[in-house]
């Protein structure tokens, strides 16, 4: 047990900056996968520096180099896992580990990559808003498998992911018997 007092104003501000900060990494993952460019940008500091492995530089060209390399895929999808964030005033630093699924074609043939590691982090608040002003990317572990989702073909019930601006998280196309409220 501390000895310290317990100081509510601190913690409020602890708990403030861990939700901006995890928002941040939401919105990342968002505007990667939905291939929102704008979105994407928006996660990081206008000088911020990205190092991915393939890409090393400013948050521009890494959300250029992104947009392009995933958007040659037929579809990706980031999941978040633990995010572990350290704060100490208007700066922080992370670690948020990340499972990474892409839809690849290969030789003529859907495959299915699946990458998994961590961003090791530098967030800064500036005029109030937290954001990645460093991140390095760092590969785990990956793997290439066949594609193993036929069954998709056959249930064309089931909403299927769009990019760009044609997924429904984007247009909200309700039809008319889901109502209006």
């Amino acid at each position: 047990m501390s000895d310290k007092p317990f100081d509510l104003e601190a913690e409020v501000r602890d708990l403030a900056a861990r939700r901006d900060i995890y928002n941040v990494a939401c919105v990342y993952m968002r505007g990667q996968d939905r291939l929102l460019p704008e979105l994407h940008r928006s996660a990081f500091h206008d000088d911020a520096y990205v190092d991915c492995g393939l890409y090393a530089g400013s948050a521009d060209g890494f959300v250029e180099f992104a947009q392009g390399f995933l958007g040659e895929l037929k579809s990706s999808h980031h999941l978040i896992g633990q995010v572990h964030i350290d704060v100490q005033g208007d700066v922080a630093d992370g670690e948020v580990y990340f499972i990474a699924y892409h839809r690849i074609v290969e030789n003529g043939e859907d495959k299915d990559l699946i990458v998994a590691g961590r961003y090791v982090d530098r967030y800064e608040k500036r005029d109030g808003v937290w954001k990645i002003a460093r991140r390095r990317e760092i590969v785990d572990w990956a793997r290439t498998d066949p594609a193993s989702d036929s069954f998709l073909r056959e249930q064309t019930a089931l909403h299927l992911g769009g990019r760009r601006n044609e997924d429904f998280s984007v247009t909200r196309n309700w039809p008319p018997e889901a109502g209006q409220r």
